[in-house]
């Protein structure tokens, strides 16, 4: 029994000075660097700032020129002219789709010779139109041989 209380004895000395030594080792670790450097590291750069009085040359800010806003609006009024001149020659046209990337369904209907014109669509799509064909008639047959192409999901619709 002595002995059993010796044993018990020694664990809690051994844990206590464990807990002591941790408890050292971190006061160490965060107070000696403090220790050590007792100011902050500085930038080396300066930083010059002048700000003017009131009575000294007034600010005069740089206007940007308006020309690519005209540049802009004119180039949207001939994409305007050019789809109205499309679709004003006739009154039915086939919708292939609205793509993100068109060119794959651009390509076969240029492959097939079949006319088309695109559309901006909401977001980032682009409308895709075969046409205009002056009759529907005409709509289903180029409808008929789009779908024999792979885009068969297209539909009849009136341009303009």
């Amino acid at each position: 029994m002595a002995e059993a209380q010796d044993v018990e004895t020694l664990k809690r000395r051994g844990r206590r000075r464990l807990v002591g030594a941790v408890a050292l080792v971190l006061a160490a670790v965060i107070v000696l660097p403090m220790v050590f450097d007792p100011e902050p590291k500085r930038a080396d750069v300066a930083v010059n700032v002048r700000i003017p009085g009131e009575n000294e040359t007034r600010f005069a800010p740089k206007v940007a020129p308006k020309a690519p806003e005209q540049k802009v609006e004119k180039k949207e009024a001939m994409e305007k002219k050019v789809e109205e001149k499309k679709v004003a020659a006739g009154e039915f046209a086939v919708q292939v789709g609205a793509f993100a990337n068109p060119d794959g369904a651009i390509a076969k209907l240029a492959a097939a010779r079949v006319p088309y014109y695109t559309e901006a669509a909401k977001g980032n799509l682009t409308r895709v139109l075969a046409g205009p064909f002056a009759s529907r008639e005409a709509a289903e047959k180029a409808l008929k041989q789009l779908k024999g192409m792979g885009l068969d999901r297209g539909v009849i619709v009136k341009a303009g």
